[in-house]
Order: C-alpha cells, then structure tokens, then sequence
C-alpha cells in the first residue's frame, strides 16, 4: 500500500483528496501547513506527497527545497498543488524538483489518473533503477544518462521517454502508452509531440537506438 501525505492548508481540500485516495486503497496522511508537513514526514516517509504551492509560513517550494537537498528524503514522489492562474508556481515547482503538478480546482479523477501515473515511474525506478544498453548508461534515481561514459544532460520528458524505451528493449510501446507513461492521460497532446522527442533523442543517442513500428509506436534496440 502505498502511503501519501497530503499538505495544504484548505480544510476542504484536504479532505477532499483524502476521502478518494482511501477509497482507491491508499493510505494518506493530512499535513496543514509546510512545518507541520516536515513534521509528519520525519515521523513516517511517504512514497508521495501532495504539496500546495502557496501556503502560510513555508510555502511548497521551500518544503520541496528542503527534501530534495535530504539524501534520505530526496527519493519523495511530489506533485505540487497549484491554483490555475500560478503559472510561475508550476515551473518554479518542478524547477525546485517537483515530479508534476495539478491545477486547483481539484477534480478527483485528474489527480487519481495522475497519481497513478507517478507512482508507474516510482515502480520502474525501484524494479531497474540502471538501465545499461552498450554505449548508452541511464540511472533513474540520479535523473542521469551517460554515453560512452559522457553525462548529457536531457529535458525531462526526453529523460523519461528513454527510460520507458530503454525500461524493456525491442518491446513495441503504443503511442496511447507513451503518452499515459510520459504525459498523463489527463494531459492533451498530440501524436506530432511523440515524434518531435523522438527526433530529438535520436540526434543525441543515435539513429538506430530508437525504432519506427509503423502505425503503432516505438520501441529501443539492443
């Protein structure tokens, strides 16, 4: 059972996200501000934390600030909880680390499908946390790639395309896959998205690491 702690400071919220998420089985703490958040947090670790951006006293970006620079806290799941209009929250968010965010207001299954989709990353990292194919090394818990033993420095979802290519080789994955693995099946985008990262992954691993299957996806060659 995967354990979640929820910190923001509406009430209703809170409640709101705890009443679904114990209804699709998951364990879930309440925090209601950013200190009482470390609290809970140095008490019982969470796989997943629901962070509030703007919140009294210490706000999400600074309790994310403080976890990521924790070598046993870093490995913490964390969506950022944002109101629409903050567009600086969310960029600041995953800038300070953050794994992905949801725009308020909340509607239970965006941030269901969400967290479902985090949590799929969550398992890939700790089942194969390397991923080794010749010339090419990605570790996802350091976020790294190597090539013939040089670090390149990806774009986030460039990093987890590959990861999820790379996850099980000379398997085909649908485009519908990819987009859930990679964007969440709440996010809008189109098949040109896919294509333009593939391009883009094939100019800095090479042409023939990453296979076209016509007409239903792609898949990474050993």
């Amino acid at each position: 059972m995967y354990e979640i702690l929820i910190a923001d400071d509406d009430e209703d919220i809170r409640e709101l996200l705890k009443y679904n998420l114990e209804k699709e089985g998951y364990s879930v703490q309440l925090a209601v501000d950013g200190h009482d958040c470390l609290k809970k947090i140095n008490a019982q670790k969470p796989d997943l934390l629901l962070l509030d951006v703007m919140m009294p006293g210490m706000d999400g970006i600074e309790v994310c600030e403080i976890l990521k620079s924790d070598e046993t806290l870093k490995d913490i799941l964390i969506c950022f909880l944002t109101a629409r209009s903050e567009d600086y929250s969310q960029i600041a968010g995953l800038e300070a680390g953050g794994d992905d965010y949801v725009t308020k207001p909340i509607k239970p299954k965006v941030i269901l499908s969400r967290i479902s989709a985090i949590l799929r990353r969550k398992e890939v990292t700790t089942n194969k946390p390397q991923l080794i194919s010749e010339d090419l090394k990605i570790n996802r818990e350091k976020y790294l790639l190597e090539k013939n033993g040089v670090e390149l420095q990806l774009p986030r979802k460039e990093f987890e395309l590959l990861a999820l290519l790379m996850s099980k080789p000379n398997m085909v994955f649908t485009r519908e896959i990819i987009l859930e693995r990679v964007w969440g099946s709440d996010i809008v985008v189109g098949d040109r998205t896919i294509d333009v990262h593939i391009r883009k992954l094939r100019g800095k691993i090479g042409d023939d690491k990453i296979t076209t299957v016509k007409g239903i996806g792609y898949k990474f060659c050993l």
